[in-house]
């Protein structure tokens, strides 16, 4: 499933995908993958992708029930 909730925010915040991967240590590559659904980090690569982009695990990877339908 894409991670648009992560891809809004980081547009919002109006930083790149380099950018927020050289904020938290990753590669660009690692943040479209996740914001493809193609790559499920880690509870620490989540938790530094929220305090990046000033917002909650809830607010970026929780996953609604209300989605899936």
């Amino acid at each position: 499933m894409k991670n648009k909730r992560m891809k809004m925010a980081r547009i919002e915040c109006d930083v790149s995908q380099e950018d927020l991967a050289n904020a938290i240590g990753v590669t660009r590559q690692t943040i479209g993958l996740i914001e493809a659904g193609k790559y499920n980090p880690t509870l620490k690569l989540c938790i530094a992708i929220c305090k990046t982009l000033n917002k909650t695990l809830n607010d970026l990877f929780w996953e609604d029930y209300y989605e899936k339908e």
